[in-house]
């Protein structure tokens, strides 16, 4: 085989080469020769690969170099780096004179680096489990949950934030001495807000990152949460700290602080009646009360119910009962504390205003000369259009003069005030009253232009005009009524309510200052004048005669609304607003009671949110240190009280005639009534305030025991029935206003001693 193969091939070479003889010399040349021309366009080929790589090369070196050189410098710095954040202190919060509202305390956060912590136990479970278990002892945690954060592929994770300094200088302690240097405790700021509930809804809240979520904090965040810090160490390519690198600081910017408009001691005022008006009456709905200061518009206090605490936002509120409340945590939770508690009434809702709206009507109409204050008009029921418009009283207050048609709120005189203004008219002022327009107070909320004006008629007709005339069928927010009426206090400007007075550094330099504007002038100082000269007579002598306060001039109106939440329950909103004093208004006071769960025929605001104003604005004026100025009607009318004098240890005779010097009555109680019997004890205390017309219980025998007796019920009860009642039971009366008993002192069924003092508060219910 072999050998027949090798003579294969020499035959072969030998059939080549006898070819080749064949042919001429330069044939033989070519063929021996390789062909040129291809051989140069494959090296033109070759060239103009080479170049365009070489092009492309250059093309990314300069790329990266230039164009992505900086990211990538970046990205390797944040290979080769490990940055810890440093929170700034956030801005603290102040009302007007300084006190705070929302402050950030010192606090610390624990953190780890999973990846460098494993590499330093050399990945001993057993360790790690330790450590954990430690860990999870000092901050109240599951060992299991810092496992989960030990093994996760990261170079950062919060192991807990914003614990007590006092905690954190343990796990501080701790991780020392057990020398581990992969978990930290960096310095960290907790919001915390001292007051609790007080103004939650213009504070608002933060998040865990202490970014603002709701009111002023959400609003101002960006002038309150400061520029934060750094802590920064390098690292190896598997996230290691280098041994031996130090770590670098970048102070954190703390934020600036913000001064509110809102006087602290007010906004308790505020809240406190507020409080005391869903007791008593029920508000199933909550309220609000709003206080402003007319001349600059600055807001003194500003109160929404139902509301919150900003230290603990999503707790179960007051009116839920659910053992499974999630908070934030459960979509459904979350959704009703946004809608209801979140909620800041003041400037998000809109409401009919009622009767209340009648003085911008009057406004209108005296500034136009249509009605003057002693035009005679007629309170009868009015068809108009196919309906009938009645007086809140049945069949009208008949013959009165303007003043007086504005004293007992009677409808059918606005609604011919009004069509005698005319619609055009009207409504411009409607529109220079800023009723249908943004207030651009600073909250957040507050209805668009276009949605406001989606409250009012779009093309209204006589009969429109009519009912709106009273404060029917149309809708605005409680923060537009009050800054409509602080026209009518300050004279005629319209002004841009506002809620901030200053920001400062942390140094106490003012930043930027927040300065009284006038919107535009609506009413001459005349009109305004005249204005609250008859809304002086509805508190005096008329349907807000609940919220007459004897010493201080009040001037404002009553308003009743109602709407239908069903096609056989309606929702009533009952307000009031006060101006005071009425001369010369330093405040403008407006209460709103929604829903009140009361009798039918005290669904008014002249009955149930006029009393609740009178008693605010008394306290804010004593408050401000306005002097009370007593009229000759309330000089007549005042109870004058004395303290009851110190009679124990004197004889029989020597009480009676010091007590009979004090112009006070008295009731022995003992078998001794000699007139040198020795007087034991007696019932009201010395020292103690009551009204001239009290009795006092004189004890005569040594081993005494007060006789008690059981508080009655004095619901509905006028003024003499009332008296009668007490005197019965050997009790004494301290009268608060006429009427009908609205409130008692203590509840039916109390043990009192005889002789005890108890205060009823009366009310009229014939108003609005």
């Amino acid at each position: 085989m072999r050998g027949g193969t090798h003579n294969g091939n020499n035959n072969i070479s030998n059939l080549h080469k006898n070819r080749l003889r064949n042919y001429s010399s330069g044939q033989k040349e070519a063929l021996e020769k390789p062909n040129t021309t291809k051989l140069k366009r494959r090296e033109f080929l070759l060239l103009i690969i080479y170049s365009l790589s070489l092009v492309f090369l250059l093309y990314r070196v300069g790329f990266i170099q230039f164009v992505k050189g900086e990211e990538y410098r970046q990205m390797a710095y944040l290979n080769q780096t490990q940055k810890r954040q440093i929170n700034p202190k956030r801005g603290t919060i102040y009302d007007r004179n300084g006190k705070g509202l929302a402050i950030s305390a010192s606090v610390d956060t624990v953190s780890v680096n999973p990846k460098a912590l494993r590499d330093e136990v050399d990945g001993d479970e057993t360790k790690l489990r330790t450590i954990a278990n430690d860990l999870a002892a000092f901050l109240d945690m599951d060992s299991d949950t810092i496992m989960e954060k030990f093994n996760k592929n990261s170079r950062y994770e919060f192991i807990k934030r914003k614990i007590d300094r006092e905690i954190g200088n343990q796990v501080r302690a701790y991780v020392m001495d057990k020398k581990i240097m992969n978990i930290y405790i960096d310095e960290d700021s907790k919001r915390f807000y001292p007051n609790g509930k007080l103004a939650s809804h213009v504070l608002g809240f933060t998040g865990i990152d202490d970014q603002g979520l709701n009111g002023i904090e959400l609003v101002l965040d960006n002038t309150l949460k400061g520029i934060p810090g750094k802590i920064m160490n390098e690292v190896d390519v598997l996230g290691r700290q280098i041994s031996y690198s130090q770590e670098r600081y970048i102070d954190a910017i703390d934020g600036y602080n913000v001064y509110l408009t809102i006087d602290e001691t007010i906004q308790h005022f505020a809240e406190k009646a507020l409080d005391q008006a869903i007791l008593d009456y029920n508000l199933k709905n909550g309220g609000m009360v709003i206080v402003m200061n007319p001349k600059t518009g600055e807001i003194l206090a500003m109160a929404s119910k139902p509301d919150f605490d900003p230290n603990d936002p999503d707790g179960m509120p007051d009116f839920v009962n659910d053992p499974d409340w999630g908070g934030f945590s459960d979509p459904e939770d979350s959704k009703l504390l946004w809608q209801t508690v979140f909620r800041n009434k003041a400037v998000m809702d809109t409401y009919e205003p009622g009767s209340v709206f009648k003085a911008i009507t009057a406004a209108a109409a005296l500034e136009e000369g249509v009605i003057t204050p002693v035009t005679p008009v007629y309170c009868k029921p009015i068809s108009l259009a196919g309906h009938t418009i009645n007086c809140w009283r049945r069949g009208g207050h008949g013959a009165e003069d303007f003043t007086h048609a504005v004293y007992n709120s009677c409808n059918p005189v606005f609604v011919n005030t009004a069509l005698n203004l005319g619609i055009e008219k009207f409504y411009e002022y409607v529109r220079m009253f800023g009723l249908q327009e943004r207030t651009g107070i600073e909250l957040q909320g507050e209805p668009s232009n276009e949605e406001l004006k989606n409250l009012w008629h779009s093309d209204p007709k006589e009969i429109d005009l009519a009912v709106t005339s009273f404060g029917q069928r149309f809708q605005i927010t409680p923060v537009q009524l009050i800054t409509a009426y602080s026209a009518i206090a300050n004279g005629g400007d319209l002004m841009k309510p506002t809620i901030i007075k200053q920001i400062t550094d942390q140094d106490g330099n003012i930043i930027k200052k927040f300065t009284p504007q006038v919107v535009r002038k609506v009413i001459s100082e005349e009109t305004a004048r005249t204005v609250r000269s008859i809304l002086e007579g509805v508190v005096s002598e008329g349907t807000g005669r609940n919220a007459y306060i004897s010493g201080y001039r009040i001037a404002g109106k009553t308003g009743t609304s109602e709407t239908l939440t069903t096609e056989t329950e309606g929702r009533y909103v009952v307000s009031f607003m006060g101006l005071a004093p009425a001369d010369d208004p330093q405040i403008c006071v407006l209460v709103t009671l929604d829903h009140p769960q009361v009798a039918m025929n005290l669904r008014t605001g002249g009955v149930l949110a006029a009393p609740v104003a009178g008693k605010l604005i008394e306290e804010i004026l004593k408050y401000m240190q306005v002097e009370k100025e007593y009229t000759e009607k309330d000089q007549r009318e005042m109870t004058q009280e004395v303290y009851v004098p110190n009679v124990i240890g004197l004889t029989l005779k020597e009480a009676q005639d010091k007590l009979n010097a004090f112009g006070l009555q008295y009731v022995i109680e003992g078998k001794n009534t000699d007139e040198n019997a020795i007087v034991y004890n007696q019932t009201p205390k010395p020292d103690f305030a009551v009204p001239q017309s009290a009795t006092i219980i004189l004890y005569t025998e040594e081993n005494f025991e007060e006789i008690t007796v059981t508080m009655p019920d004095l619901s509905n009860k006028t003024v003499d029935e009332a008296i009668a009642a007490l005197r019965q039971r050997g009790l004494n009366i301290r009268i608060r206003g006429s009427g009908v008993v609205q409130k008692q002192q203590y509840p039916e069924g109390t043990l009192l001693n005889k002789g005890d003092l108890v205060e009823v508060v009366f009310v009229e219910t014939d108003v609005d």
